[in-house]
């Protein structure tokens, strides 16, 4: 069996920042695939289609991973999940493979959102599958103001800072790229903006807005009635000492368009 090896690759966090570093050795790069475009974050409504993709060159061939676990038959430059569910949730990358050797690319993001409604949605389905079967429900009237949970996938990470975070074990981050507006946006039509837990009592809420403002308490954090930024990002923080979630980790957005 060939075997492949991952060169150099390494995995480094920031809070709000998964990047995957390549450090490739001093040897003959011709014998290396070179990566040019790498895979983005993605936040999507539950039951739509998402496609992570990675354009390289010197390639022969591509094998995608969540989580770090291969995914059968996904050997592409693309990965598409056509019906994403909450069990989607998590970090997607690609070994890029020329000969017997491997690049990866960075780690991907996948958030996954709903919206108040009645209509039940499978947590997973299509051809990446698993066994979970949670139901969530799904709106597809996406107007605001009304309630969207949002699930991101934690990270096990130590850090700190004044009393609010504080210090943490680990956090999640609920973001969408520039493409996707870069954030939430409050809703013209209420006053009431809120991020919540409703998972845990002991973890720290916070938003910060485009324009630099942000916002921290515990379980719940509220921004001004009227918000100085057009959209917000969110980020919940795990206490110093407590448990990292394994699974997707959700928070509730009040006041903001989906």
């Amino acid at each position: 069996m060939k075997k492949c090896t991952l060169r150099g690759a390494a995995l480094t966090i920031f809070a709000g920042l998964v990047l995957t570093v390549h450090a490739q050795d001093s040897i003959d790069q011709s014998q290396f695939p070179t990566i040019l475009q790498q895979p983005v974050d993605q936040c999507v409504l539950s039951g739509t289609a998402v496609t992570f993709s990675v354009v390289a060159s010197n390639v022969d061939s591509y094998q995608w991973y969540e989580n770090n676990t291969a995914l059968d038959g996904q050997t592409n430059n693309s990965l598409t999940i056509p019906n994403v569910g909450i069990g989607d949730v998590g970090y997607y990358f690609a070994s890029v493979t020329k000969g017997s050797e491997a690049v990866p690319t960075r780690s991907a993001n996948l958030n996954v959102y709903v919206v108040s409604g009645s209509t039940s949605q499978q947590a997973s389905s299509g051809p990446k599958t698993k066994s979970m079967s949670m139901n969530m429900t799904m709106n597809t009237d996406l107007s605001g103001g009304g309630m969207i949970t949002v699930f991101g996938a934690p990270v096990v990470s130590g850090g700190g800072s004044g009393t609010c975070p504080g210090k943490y074990s680990g956090y999640v981050n609920f973001t969408k790229t520039m493409s996707q507006g870069w954030g939430w946006t409050p809703t013209t039509t209420t006053t009431t903006h809120t991020a919540a837990d409703g998972n845990r009592s002991d973890t720290k809420v916070q938003y910060v807005g485009s324009y630099g403002d942000a916002g921290c308490a515990q379980g719940i954090v509220t921004a001004p009635s009227t918000p100085p930024s057009p959209v917000y990002r969110f980020t919940i923080y795990f206490p110093q000492g407590t448990q990292v979630p394994t699974n997707a980790y959700s928070i509730t957005l009040t006041g903001f368009d989906p």
